[in-house]
Formats: structure tokens, sequence, C-alpha cells
């Protein structure tokens, strides 16, 4: 089982990158709480990683943090929750309002998040709230902030990975921009953007 890489990023996009390790590329997913901190293409990289095997493939799932790695092997143990939707679900909410929303049964929150509904909701409070790796809050590296265009291009390429259509996602991105101002990276304005899906 692969464990952990360290290498260099070939390709990045939103939930998707390939990291070359001695000359070899693995296709790694990754939520978009680790997409956030990562450098750009050609740049070093080191993540935690999940080995996820069934009959028809394998397939590589990495983290920036243990938080993350824990609350995704956590989330997939529920019962009708994969490991898409379970990179949606760390896509969707920091891992520490997601501990924070399951510890309160916060169900509103949790149906906040796309793809979540209401009983997907209820049995992760259940089945989460006594098993959530015990978190102190920390810092959060944040990588250099993308250009307007681009912003633009990564917030689409977000949403329309995360099941959004297309024209939906464009509205929720103009509203994001213009409400979270253009020096607000991309971080804030993926957020801001969610928010705007979820009215």
């Amino acid at each position: 089982m692969i464990a952990h890489l360290r290498g260099r990023i070939l390709e990045k996009h939103p939930n998707r990158i390939i990291v070359e390790v001695n000359g070899v590329g693995y296709d790694v997913s990754v939520p978009l709480s680790t997409f956030y901190g990562l450098s750009e293409p050609g740049g070093e990289i080191a993540l935690r990683i999940h080995t996820h095997v069934r009959e028809d493939a394998l397939a590589l799932y990495g983290f920036a943090s243990l938080l993350e790695q824990e609350l995704f092997e956590r989330l997939i143990g529920v019962s009708g929750i994969g490991p898409k939707l379970a990179l949606a679900v760390l896509s969707g909410i920091e891992p520490l309002e997601l501990v924070q929303a399951i510890e309160r049964g916060d169900l509103a929150r949790l149906t906040a998040i796309p793809g979540v509904g209401k009983k997907t909701s209820e049995r992760l409070v259940l089945e989460l709230k006594d098993r959530l790796p015990r978190v102190r809050p920390a810092a959060v590296a944040v990588g250099g902030e993308p250009q307007a265009p681009a912003l633009r291009d990564d917030l689409l390429s977000a949403l329309t990975n995360l099941g959004y259509h297309r024209p939906l996602a464009e509205k929720a991105v103009e509203s994001a921009l213009r409400a979270a101002g253009p020096d607000a990276g991309f971080e804030r304005t993926l957020k801001q953007a969610l928010r705007e899906l979820a009215k």
C-alpha cells in the first residue's frame, strides 16, 4: 500500500493532481482543502496517501494533513459514503468546521455541503459523533493566489468537479467574485460561491 508520496507536481487541477516521483507519475485525487495549499506545477509536494483498492480499480487519495486523512477514512466507513462523496464533503467544508458540525449535530450545516442530503447528514452525526479525531485549531497554509481570469477558471472547474451544472456554476462564480472582491483569493471566493449555490 502507498502511504506517502514526495515529489514534484506535474499537473494540477481542483480535486486531482499528478505527482512525479522518480520518473513515475501518480494520479492522486485530493479535496479542495488540500488543493488550496499546493504550489504551482513544477513545485515540490509531500502528501499523505490513502490507497483505495476495489476489484476493478486502485485509486490514490492525497491529503496535506493527518486530520484530512483521518476524516476521509472515517467518512468512507459510513454506510452509503464512498471515496468520491467523502472528497466532496471535505471540499465543501473546512476539516475543523466538519468536526464541529458533526459534534454539535448541526444538520443544517451538513446538508449545505454539495451532495449531502438530510439522510446522509443524519448518518454522519449518528455514526461519527463519538469516532472523530481529536483536534486543535491550527493555521492552514494557503499558497499564492491566482489572478482573476485564472481564478474564475479554477472556481468553475472546482464547482463542475463537485457536480454542479456549468450554467449554475458560472452564475455562482460571478456573484461570488462580486461579493468577495478581486483580492479575496481562491479559498474565500469558492466558499462564497458555495454559499450562493446553497441559497
